[in-house]
């Protein structure tokens, strides 16, 4: 289960910077799903509560139109480089 923080922690931080990929998620009003794999040359941890991402036009520039309509995105890390322990967290 999920845990809430009101901001990064430094083994957070850490953790975002070691990874080699993550998937971005958005959704639409009308319940379409846009989930798709970045490179981690495209993510950027700018302080302990902003993150920033490069959004490159793709197929259809989706995320784009999606958040017109809707301005909150799910960002997902992989433990295939990283913390093992989520328990650390």
């Amino acid at each position: 289960m999920g845990r809430r923080y009101d901001e990064l922690e430094k083994e957070h931080i850490n953790f975002i910077m070691q990874q080699k990929f993550f998937f971005f998620g958005i959704a639409a009003n009308d319940g379409t799903i846009n989930f798709f794999p970045k490179g981690w040359e495209s993510l950027r941890v700018l302080s302990t509560n902003h993150i920033a991402w490069l959004n490159i036009t793709g197929s259809g520039h989706k995320t784009a139109t999606h958040l017109a309509q809707i301005e909150r995105e799910t960002i997902n890390t992989s433990e295939a480089i990283g913390m093992r322990n989520s328990e650390a967290m």
